[in-house]
C-alpha cells in the first residue's frame, strides 16, 4: 500500500468524520459531562469501526450488502437505538443543567464508551463504506485482511481524533456550557438531534 493511498484515504477519513452525524451529535451530548467524557465516547466509535472493518475483512459485511433483510434489521436497531439515546438525553437534560456536567457520579466513563461503540456497530453504512471504498484504494492482488484492517485503523484513529477534538474545544467553553440555560439547550438540541437521526433512519427504510 502506498504513501499516497495512504494519504488519500485518510483524506477521505477527515472529510467523512467533519460531517455532522449520529457519532458528532454523541460525542457533544456525553461532552457535557466534561471532555473526558466526549473523548471517551470518540474511543468507543473508533473502535466500533474497527470492529466494521474486521467484518469486511471477513466477509460478513458482503451479507449486509446481498441481503436486503439483513440490512434492513440492522438499520432499524440502529435507528430505534439512536432514537433511546435521544429520548433518554432529552429526560435527563435538567440533570445536565444542575450538575453543570460535571457530576462524577451522574456521569461515568463506561456508558459513553459504550454509546460510542454501539452508535457505529449499529450503523451498517460504516461497514458498506469499507466494502465500497477497499477496491478504491487498494490493487486487487494487495486486498487481504491485514491491508483492510490497517484501513480500518487509519479510519478508527482519524474518526477518534476528530471527534476527540470536538469533545476537548467543546470543553474549554464549560463556563459558558455550565450556564444552566445553555447546558440544558445544548442538552436539548444535541438528544433531539438524535432522536431525528434515529426516526429518520426508521421511516427510510419502513
Amino acid at each position: 500500500m502506498t504513501a499516497g493511498a495512504v494519504l488519500g484515504f485518510a483524506g477521505l477519513c477527515l472529510l467523512l468524520a467533519i460531517t455532522p452525524g449520529p457519532d458528532t451529535f454523541l460525542v457533544l451530548r456525553y461532552g457535557l459531562g466534561g471532555a473526558r467524557f466526549g473523548v471517551f465516547a470518540s474511543a468507543g466509535s473508533g473502535i466500533g469501526s474497527l470492529f466494521w472493518a474486521a467484518a469486511v475483512a471477513l466477509g460478513l459485511a458482503d451479507l449486509l450488502s446481498s441481503s436486503p433483510t439483513a440490512f434492513l434489521v440492522v438499520k432499524i436497531v440502529g435507528g430505534l437505538y439512536l432514537l433511546y439515546l435521544g429520548v433518554v438525553g432529552f429526560l435527563q437534560r435538567d440533570q445536565v443543567a444542575d450538575t453543570g456536567g460535571g457530576d462524577p457520579v451522574q456521569w461515568r466513563w463506561g456508558p459513553s464508551f459504550r454509546a460510542g461503540v454501539l452508535s457505529c456497530l449499529l450503523n451498517p453504512k460504516v461497514g458498506l463504506f469499507f466494502l465500497a471504498v477497499v477496491p478504491q484504494f487498494l490493487p486487487a492482488e494487495a486486498i487481504n485482511v491485514g491491508t483492510i484492517m490497517l484501513l480500518g485503523l487509519i479510519d478508527a484513529v482519524v474518526a477518534f481524533v476528530w471527534l476527540a477534538a470536538l469533545a476537548v474545544g467543546a470543553a474549554k467553553a464549560v463556563l459558558w456550557l455550565r450556564r444552566p440555560r445553555v447546558s440544558r439547550t445544548m442538552a436539548g438540541l444535541s438528544s433531539a438531534a438524535l432522536c431525528a437521526l434515529g426516526v429518520g433512519t426508521i421511516v427510510a427504510v419502513v
